[in-house]
């Protein structure tokens, strides 16, 4: 038997489907614009998960917060992801105001995302401030906002875990 073995076995019990709500935070996008939420909805609902919401707010953390306090009010939200505001300018506030909500991080998330884009496109990748964690029971990952930082995490590691980290919150 692999070593593998026992991580697809967790893997096999974890629910195929999970309610998500989709956050993007910009202060220039529209929802017509905003390519990078359009695809994690594409992405999930590909993958079997539902939308339960999609937001589009400024990149203010009362704005954010409020947000993401309604989405874990509902009963169908199992996983919030953010897009945007995880820059260092003046603006980028959603690391913030997101960490500060959170009661555990998953420091692994925003190490490995650095990691894959760093083989990607170098040293840039030092100033990603993307970030994971659990609030109320909830699973949030919170990503930069451009389309191929949300492509590389949606495939690379939140599609893959997704089902397996909602499971582990109900333990």
């Amino acid at each position: 038997m692999s070593s593998t073995a026992p991580h697809h076995e967790h893997k096999s019990h974890a629910p195929s489907s999970i309610g998500c709500v989709v956050i993007t935070c910009s202060d220039t996008r529209t929802t017509e614009t905003d390519t990078s939420g359009s695809r994690i909805m594409h992405l999930l609902k590909a993958a079997g998960h539902s939308v339960v919401a999609y937001h589009l707010v400024k990149d203010e953390p009362v704005k954010i917060k409020a947000k993401i306090k309604a989405a874990v009010a509902n009963k169908k939200v199992h996983a919030i992801i953010i897009n945007g505001g995880t820059g260092i300018s003046k603006r980028d506030s959603t690391f913030e105001a997101v960490d500060a909500m959170l009661e555990k991080r998953l420091v692994g998330f925003g190490e490995i995302f650095r990691y894959l884009t760093y083989q990607d496109i170098g040293s840039p990748a030092i100033m990603s401030r993307a970030t994971a964690g659990i609030i109320k029971g909830r699973v949030l990952f919170s990503t930069p906002g451009s389309e191929n930082a949300v492509q590389m995490a949606m495939e690379k590691l939140i599609l893959p875990e997704l089902g397996h980290l909602v499971k582990e919150l109900t333990k």
